[in-house]
Order: structure tokens, then sequence, then C-alpha cells
């Protein structure tokens, strides 16, 4: 599946650009060291873990006039240290573009290898359901991370708010009930959007079906306490759907899969994955140095 092809060019641009931009404002001494005569690097994975984020990288150094050529596909699972890809160009040019690209794909391949990893504990219990990133993203950065999740075969969940009508309880506390707010949602969702109802007991959960909740958010509920839950919902609104989400990691996500459960959100995948170690490095013709792996 390309992916890529998810990513509007327009918008890849303009977040290289801004990227850049952030990066160098105005004048860049540095670049007065290097010159601007033609030279090449090397990336170089020196972590484990999933390549995540081709797309970003390559709009970096276009908007440089600099050009990569990658040596393995997107999703490729990186055993250090490996050889990624080659860039050339204008020496300064491949320098203002070098922290900022690395930037982005480390970010991108470690939220892919957290996205990775989850769907593989999943998928190890049997568990047949999907497995999820939220809405708590970097600013200026969601469309990175959401593409990083999507790589390590996890789910986006909604992209944005336009994505699906989520009551949650500040939501419920606004419209006054349950049962108002719900119905609230049900109008604006109109025919295309679905609407999700978080709860923190059976009772809210069994009020949000009743009102027509299309799926029921179970909310840092324990997993003694949510699959009892889960169970008691769907035998009697068999055609809503149950996410489980809150307090979900890595080390205790088999605990939460279960028969009743459809979708299990983390929000670790994009608050806390560790960035994977890139480097880039220049060099002469017929001599390319190969760094050392990271160490743990």
């Amino acid at each position: 599946m390309c992916l890529q092809f998810l990513l509007p060019p327009a918008s890849l641009a303009a977040l290289a650009n801004s990227w850049l931009q952030e990066d160098c404002p105005g004048l860049n001494f540095a670049s007065l060291v290097t010159g601007s005569a033609p030279a090449q690097a090397v990336l170089w994975a020196k972590s484990p873990g999933v390549l995540a984020g081709r797309p970003f990288f390559d709009a970096i150094f276009t908007q440089l006039n600099c050009q990569v050529s990658w040596l393995l596909p997107e999703g490729s699972k990186l055993v250090p240290v490996v050889k990624v890809a080659e860039v050339r160009g204008p020496a300064h040019h491949l320098l203002l573009g070098e922290r900022v690209a690395l930037n982005t794909l480390a970010r991108c391949s470690g939220i892919a290898s957290a996205a990775a990893t989850a769907v593989e504990v999943a998928t190890s219990t049997g568990w047949a359901g999907h497995v999820a990133g939220t809405r708590k993203t970097t600013p200026g950065f969601r469309l990175v991370e959401k593409y990083g999740l999507l790589v390590g075969g996890a789910e986006c969940h909604r992209y944005d708010l336009g994505g699906l009508v989520m009551v949650k309880d500040n939501h419920v506390v606004a419209a006054g009930s349950m049962e108002k707010a719900v119905l609230k949602a049900r109008q604006a969702a109109g025919f295309p959007l679905k609407v999700e109802v978080e709860c923190s007991s059976l009772k809210e959960a069994l009020q949000a079906a009743e009102a027509g909740a299309d799926l029921v958010m179970l909310d840092n509920f324990k997993p003694e306490e949510l699959h009892p839950t889960a169970a008691t919902l769907k035998a009697k609104f068999p055609n809503v759907s149950v996410e489980a989400s809150g307090g979900v990691t890595l080390d205790n996500l088999p605990q939460f899969c279960g028969t009743n459960i459809d979708v299990i959100s983390l929000g670790m995948l994009t608050q806390a994955a560790p960035a994977l170690d890139f480097s880039l490095k220049l060099y002469a013709e017929g001599d390319i140095p190969v760094p050392h792996a990271r160490r743990s």
C-alpha cells in the first residue's frame, strides 16, 4: 500500500518550508564554511525500528534543490547500522536541511516503530480488533505523527475534529445531560459521521448507547472492570462498537484485548514513542565512513 499517496503535495511543501524557516529564519553563517560546491551524503540508521517519513524527508530536500535516492522502502525493519539513502546537492543546502530532515524522519520512524510493536503485541493474543492512536499529537506536526501510525500498522483514529463527533464529559456537562449531548451530536453528525461518547461507568455507557451512540469509549477502566462492562453493553447493544482507552501501555496492552473490545487507543504512541537515531554524513567519492550503532 502506497501510503504516501495520502499526503497532499501542497501540504508537504508547506510543512517543509515552515520547518526550514523555523530553523533558519535569517542569516546562515555556517553556509560560508561549506560553500555551494556539489556534495553527497549518506543517511544511516543507527537504531532498530521501522523506517517511516520518507515523503517528509524528500519534501525538505526538494525545497533545497537536493536529490534523495532511497535504498530501503517505507516500512522497512531497520537493523543497525544500515545505509538508508543517499542525498546529493549543493553542500550548504545539504547541511541546511540536515537537522530538520533528521528530526522529522527520527520522530516519524519512532512512532511507526511503537505502533508496529503495539499491533504485534495485540495480535499475538489472538485479538482481532483495531489498535489506534489518539488526537494527542504535537501541534503543527500531526500529519507526520498520524502518517507514522499508519506506516506502523495502527489506525489514525480521527485525524481532527471533523473526522468523528466525539462527546466527552465536558460536552455532557455543557449540554445538560447525556441524552441531550448525544442528540445534539447526532444532529450535527448527519449521515456521514459517527458519534462516539466517552464514558466512565457502565451507567453512562448504557445511557450513551440508548441515546444513539455508534461507539462507546470506556475511558480509564481497569482491565478487570473493562471486560465485564463491555460484555454487558454488547449484550444489550450488539451493534455498538466499544473502544478501550486511558492508561494503556505496550506492557499492559494484552490485558485490554478481549472479545467485546473493538478498538484500543494509546496516546503514548504519539506522546511517548522514542525517536529513532539517524545520521547524515557527507563523504568524498570512494570514501564512505560507517558510523557506530547507537548504544542503549
